[in-house]
Formats: structure tokens, C-alpha cells, sequence
């Protein structure tokens, strides 16, 4: 679900702006708090869409008055739907816009004013039920700029059977140079190679390993960090990785998804939803696939990041504000609906309440007998806060562009980590 922020010169912002029209694009700071009733619009996307209509039916059991239309985009759609309309004051927005946390920093620095504050629409009352890492990720100076909804806590997904034919002990791998040498191992015993990564395309594993050491590419203060020394062991690790042979150089989603049906890697490091995806897509693997946690760099150190996840907004250019946050309240923090996403599609619910539901607490047969889902619901509590800006789409791709550099052209880590930070900077400023 990564993709390029979509970025306008500045002459086609001054245009859109130009010609939008301002009686659709009028905004308001009235919260309107009257009564709840008429209709409200909502985008999504794929299996988010799906879960945003099969809820209706249950939000009206409680708010019978309020019809809810949900339009269905592609995840790129809607991005480009959303900055036009941004763009233009408001026209041709919905109510309420689902969007990924690592979009939500971007479009709330770029268009502050755009998105509702739902701190001043009393959702702070519902923090306690959501993670601190997860708070963070949708707050954007002091505003909570969305709603929690999915989340991916993060492990390592690994083949039972290959493990087994390799003569490796999951149980054993406790840091990432134990990781290394299960790898090798696994090459040598069975050829598979141990974990994918696209390349040029996506710094994903990096990322987690930067993540577990408390950092990202942008510090507390929202300085460019990518040349930190955990962002250098981080790399280095995944160096060594490719350098010994162990890693699969995939080409994007429909790559990942075709190693894994295909057996080409032992595991595979990804959020608590790519289990959906293991088995919808893999359905003869079931009970062959089992989880553990990242490992850790040294002993005592975090095994915890996270991949991925939404949240939910609300337009500032809505003319139903009080209707759109009962639905976005509604949906987030009641435990049937979340768990309703879930069970059906596979996204791992923010809210703490649904992990003492059985599907939470029960072992599950396809992944070998494991209370997985219980084991990412343990750690959630867990995973380490990060600074995520506008900035961070663009740090991605210069990374997985200095991940190529660094992999396939044996270009030095640090070195690299330093131009990378510079090719940001020149690009920020």
C-alpha cells in the first residue's frame, strides 16, 4: 500500500485554486452539534470499503435517521481525489476520507485547515482504548487529525515445515545474527532462500529494524535522522543479509504474494494483516506457517515495530460534521464492527478492547495450532513511538533508492546514509 505522495507544482495548485468553485468549497468551524440525521459520504478503498458498508447496517441500528453512502476508489484514486478537492477549497469532498497513518502527517501540514480537529469534538475521551504508538502516528502537532482503526504489528512469519527440514529451531532465533545464520542454513539445507525484499522499491525490513530501536528517519524534533547509528546497524544488517545470499530480490505486492504461494522464501517479515493474505492466497499451506518476533539487536533490546495501518477523517468542508463523527466515532471504538473488519477482511483492529475476543485467544489451526493473532495483540501496547512528518513518503523512496545503491552496487553503508540524508535535505528546502 505504499505508494509516491502525489506532489502539484505549484502553478497547477494556483490554477485548481483559481477555477475551484467556492460555494461547494465554502468551509466551516461550526461543529454543528444539533441533532445527528441526513446523509454523509465515505471513502475507502478495497477491503476497508467493504468493512465501511458491511457496518451500516449496525450504525443504524442506532442512528436511524443518518444515511451513509460509501464510495469505493483505488488506494491512488483517492489520493489524487483528495489533494484536488484539498486544493480546491473543499470541492467534491466527502465527509469523512480514510487514509494510511503514513499519509495523515503530509496532508495535515500541507493543508492544515483541511481536516477536523477531533480532539475539540470530544474523541480524546476514547484514547485510553488505543496504543501510544498509534496516537502518535495520527496526531500532527498537538492535533488529532484522525481516528485509530487497523494496525500492523509486526513478526516474522515462517514456514514450519521448511524450518524443520532445515533443522532449525524458531525458538532459537533471538537476535538478527541468529536470524543470519538460520538463513545460511536454510540455503544450504533446502536452497530456499530465507526473506524477501524489493530492492529498489520499498526499504520495508529496514524500516522495522529501525523502528524497534525507537527510531525513523525523522528525529523527535523532526530532524532528518537516516545516517543515525541505528539507521547504520540497521542497514548493515540487511547488508549482510544480501551479501550471504539469504534474500529474494521481489518485485512489489504481487511479488511478495507469489513467493509466498510459491515457497520461495522461508519467512517473511510483514504486519499481523499479511496473515489474511497467507491465507486467502496460500489456503493448501494451512498448517504450515507459524509467527515469532522480530529479533532484537542485542539482548533486552525491542523485538516491536509496526507495518502499516488507517485511520479515519473528517473534511473541514463537511456540512454534516456532527453526523460524520458519530459515524467515525461509532465505527472506531465499538468492538462488534472492529472485530466485524477483522474477522471478514483481515485488518488488525487499534481497538485494545477486541483482544480478549476468542479469535484473539484461541489457537489457530492454519498457523500451526498458535495463538498468533493473541501473540501480535501482546505487543501492541509495546511498539515504540517514532516521528513521522510530511516529509516521510519522500524519505522512503530516497531510501529504497540508497538500499539499491548500498545491495546491488556494494556501495558503503554509511557513506550512502550520508548522501541520503543530503539528496532530503536538498529536497525539503
Amino acid at each position: 500500500m505504499r505508494k509516491a505522495f502525489l506532489f502539484l507544482t505549484m502553478g497547477v495548485l494556483l490554477l485548481l485554486a483559481a477555477c475551484s468553485n467556492k460555494e461547494n468549497g465554502e468551509a466551516s468551524s461550526d461543529f454543528a452539534d444539533g441533532e445527528i440525521g441526513g446523509e454523509i459520504t465515505v471513502w475507502g478503498w478495497d477491503v476497508a470499503a467493504e468493512t465501511f458498508k458491511a457496518s451500516i447496517e449496525k450504525f443504524n441500528e442506532k442512528y436511524p435517521d443518518v444515511t451513509v453512502k460509501v464510495e469505493d476508489f483505488s488506494s491512488g484514486d483517492l489520493y489524487e481525489k483528495l489533494t484536488v478537492g484539498l486544493v480546491s477549497k473543499g470541492a467534491g469532498l466527502p465527509d469523512v476520507i480514510l487514509m494510511e497513518d503514513e499519509r495523515i502527517p503530509g496532508y495535515l501540514k500541507q493543508f492544515p485547515n483541511g481536516f477536523v480537529d477531533l480532539s475539540k469534538m470530544g474523541y480524546d475521551k476514547h484514547k485510553e482504548l488505543f496504543s501510544e504508538s498509534k496516537l502518535e502516528s495520527v496526531t500532527v502537532d498537538g492535533k488529532l487529525g484522525a481516528a485509530p482503526w487497523d494496525i500492523g504489528p509486526a513478526g516474522i512469519f515462517y514456514r514450519v515445515d521448511l524450518f524443520e527440514e532445515a533443522g532449525i529451531n524458531a525458538d532459537d532465533i533471538k537476535t538478527w545474527d541468529d536470524f543470519l545464520e538460520a538463513g545460511i542454513q536454510m540455503k544450504e539445507k533446502t536452497g530456499v532462500k530465507m526473506l524477501p525484499i524489493d530492492i529498489a522499491n520499498y526499504a520495508g525490513v529496514f524500516e522495522m529494524m529501525m523502528q524497534q530501536q525507537g527510531k525513523s528517519y525523522f528525529d523527535e524534533d523532526g530532524n532528518i535522522d537516516i545516517d543515525s547509528e541505528e539507521a547504520i546497524r540497521a542497514m548493515e544488517m540487511v547488508k549482510k543479509f544480501y551479501d550471504e545470499g539469504i534474500v529474494l530480490n521481489n518485485s512489489g505486492w504481487n511479488g511478495i504474494v507469489t513467493a509466498t504461494v510459491n515457497g520461495d522464501v522461508a519467512t517473511i517479515p510483514y504486519g499481523a494483516w499479511y496473515s489474511g493474505t497467507i491465507m486467502d492466497q496460500a489456503p493448501d499451506l494451512a498448517g504450515k506457517w507459524d509467527m515469532f518476533y522480530l529479533p532484537e539487536f542485542k539482548e533486552g533490546s525491542s523485538r516491536y515495530a509496526n507495518v502499516g495501518g488507517s485511520a479515519i477523517t473528517i473534511s473541514e468542508y463537511s456540512k454534516n460534521k456532527a453526523t460524520a463523527y458519530a459515524f467515525v466515532e461509532y465505527f472506531t471504538t465499538d468492538k462488534e464492527i472492529q472485530l466485524l473488519g477483522f474477522e471478514k477482511y483481515g485488518l488488525f483492529p487499534s481497538l485494545k478492547t477486541t483482544y480478549d475476543s476468542p479469535i484473539f485467544t484461541e489457537e489457530s489451526e492454519f498457523f500451526n495450532n498458535s495463538p498468533i493473532f493473541k501473540k501480535f495483540a501482546d505487543i501492541v501496547g509495546e511498539i515504540p513511538k517514532v516521528t513521522a512528518t510530511e516529509y516521510n513518503a519522500q524519505a522512503g523512496k530516497i531510501m529504497a533508492n540508497t538500499q539499491a545503491t548500498i545491495l546491488l552496487d556494494n556501495k558503503p553503508v554509511k557513506e550512502s546514509l550520508e548522501n541520503a540524508k543530503k539528496q532530503l535535505e536538498n529536497e525539503i528546502n
